[in-house]
């Protein structure tokens, strides 16, 4: 069950202290921004995708993230390599869908690891989402589509059929475990304009995850901490190659007083 109060910077904290290895087999596209978002929050980031090593190093990891977006059949065959070892461990899989719907092989690959292991919080955009949960949607390569349907149904749906935590990333994200439910209303603009902001975002509910087992109070700060910072960020920067850099700065320096005035949480 959900907690009654979502604690942000108490959570924020936990990682700066705790230091938890968050191990990824993700997207060649964005890993080092994975991993440097995942570092700067205070976690320690591990990127390894050889079938000979993704059990073992999922063993001494505290959570698991899967990002399918430069998949290849080998490269999903290691992460149910991996994720059956941190089923095993007891530790939390995250799954971003990264591109659900553009293709059949992206299709057929989620649908394995969503049968084959077990995913404790799967994320994506709208129209990722929504063809996860069976809807006939398309995705623009790894962009969201508009989807003229009730994303909140849909996402609650997914999360009782799938015993998983549903992360929408969106204008406002919905976070949900099929009963307990939150609307999160903070961002910017810019981070459609640059590349990895979504595959970020997995890596720090990732690494909240890795410190909370409450997943939708995990999801929910990780995804509040990433989003203040990123409205820091554009306060403060020229354009897109400057917001990037910015947001690890915002992200590092992230303190009680600005989540506090800054959180935009709500309970559906």
């Amino acid at each position: 069950m959900a907690k009654a109060k979502i604690d942000v910077f108490d959570l924020l904290e936990k990682i700066r202290c705790e230091k938890p290895v968050v191990h990824h087999l993700t997207n060649w596209v964005t890993i080092y921004d994975c991993a440097q978002v995942v570092k700067v929050m205070g976690g320690s980031p591990v990127m390894a995708h050889a079938k000979e090593e993704v059990a073992q190093m999922a063993r001494i990891a505290s959570s698991l993230v899967l990002n399918i977006g430069t998949l290849t059949v080998d490269f999903v065959e290691a992460m149910k390599i991996a994720a059956h070892a941190a089923n095993e461990k007891g530790i939390p899989v995250i799954l971003d869908v990264c591109g659900a719907g553009a293709t059949r092989l992206r299709d057929e690959k989620c649908f394995e690891l969503l049968d084959e292991t077990h995913i404790h919080i799967i994320k994506g955009n709208a129209s990722e989402i929504a063809r996860i949960n069976g809807e006939e949607v398309s995705t623009k390569g790894v962009d969201a589509t508009e989807i003229d349907k009730d994303l909140f149904k849909i996402a609650q749906e997914l999360a009782i059929k799938r015993k998983a935590t549903v992360v929408v990333t969106g204008k406002e994200d919905i976070v949900t475990d099929g009963e307990i439910s939150y609307l999160i209303k903070n961002g910017d603009p810019m981070l459609t304009h640059i590349v990895g902001s979504g595959c970020m975002a997995a890596s720090v509910v990732g690494a909240f995850a890795a410190v909370e087992r409450d997943l939708v109070y995990a999801s929910c700060a990780g995804l509040i901490c990433f989003e203040i910072a990123a409205e820091c960020a554009a306060a403060k920067s020229k354009g897109p190659g400057t917001f990037k850099e910015n947001i690890f700065d915002c992200l590092a320096a992230l303190d009680e007083e600005t989540i506090k005035k800054n959180e935009k949480l709500e309970r559906l």
